[in-house]
């Protein structure tokens, strides 16, 4: 018997110091997910403070939960003192606005690197590189990918979710290449990338309308139910096989459409879970 390998229960960023001036989403859910994994994070608020707090309070609080929030006008100089102060001691500076915006601050990448060598800076931008100038948010991002059928507004906020997520790749991505070189480095996140890589399997047909992942497999697919709806996702032939044996039904649309049409969507669900069975109850939408 091998020796008993105990592994640290330490946060993997603790003593990681994360100052964020990005606001909206993309920044606060970035900086976030670093707090969450251990990093002190100081957000830099402007006077007006950030829009996500006036329109979604309880997730702006949630988001923001254990960090240190400051209020500073970066227009005047005794501001850009004090964030100058928080940088000096940071290790990765979050940002979310325009590049021409940031050199008028004197936070671009350049003008950082000269003070603070060793400080990482993750620039969240709407377009990638000479384009980062154009306006832009998630759903002119999602427009442009095809993932917005008019006359609906998306779901979800997909380039700005995927956007965060990048934006932590690219922190930790930034401290790694640090831990080699000894100096900081530009990590650049662009929103429209995100929502292009997010809808890259309707793209490649994947989730077209009619792909195997888009109501072409019998097996993977949404049913209406006596009440309800029902997502089955039975995509492995084993899955496929036991629903089908279990049901007493061929592995067809019509099949499967007709025996989940005898019962209520939850009833499945709780069928589906005594089966062994990917099958969930279609949850009504929001609002």
């Amino acid at each position: 018997m091998g020796p008993t390998v105990t592994l640290p229960d330490d946060p993997p960023l603790q003593g990681t110091k994360v100052v964020t001036v990005a606001v909206n989403l993309p920044g606060p859910l970035a900086a976030a997910r670093l707090a969450g994994l251990g990093a002190q994070v100081t957000t830099v608020l402007p006077p007006g403070g950030d829009p996500l707090e006036h329109y979604q309070p309880d997730w702006y609080a949630d988001l923001h939960r254990g960090q240190e929030l400051v209020t500073l006008d970066l227009k005047r100089e005794d501001a850009r003192e004090r964030l100058d102060t928080l940088l000096a001691d940071a290790d990765v500076l979050i940002t979310s606005s325009r590049p021409s915006a940031l050199r008028r601050l004197g936070l671009d990448f350049g003008t950082l690197h000269e003070r603070h060598p060793r400080l990482c800076q993750v620039d969240v931008v709407g377009s990638p590189g000479r384009r980062a100038e154009l306006p832009g948010h998630d759903l002119t991002y999602q427009a442009a990918v095809g993932l917005v059928r008019p006359p609906h507004l998306p779901a979800t906020l997909v380039a700005d979710l995927h956007g965060a997520e990048r934006a932590v790749g690219e922190a930790l991505a930034a401290l790694l290449r640090r831990t080699r070189t000894g100096v900081g480095s530009r990590r650049e996140v662009a929103l429209e990338d995100a929502a292009a890589a997010m809808a890259e399997p309707a793209v490649r047909g994947l989730t077209a309308p009619g792909g195997l992942l888009g109501g072409g497999l019998p097996g993977y697919a949404v049913y209406p139910a006596a009440e309800g709806h029902v997502a089955l996702a039975a995509l492995e032939p084993h899955f496929l096989r036991r629903t089908a044996e279990a049901l007493g039904v061929e592995t067809t649309h019509e099949a499967f459409a007709e025996v989940f049409s005898r019962r209520t969507a939850q009833e499945w669900a709780t069928w589906a879970a005594e089966h062994d069975v990917p099958l969930s109850a279609v949850s009504a939408p929001w609002g």
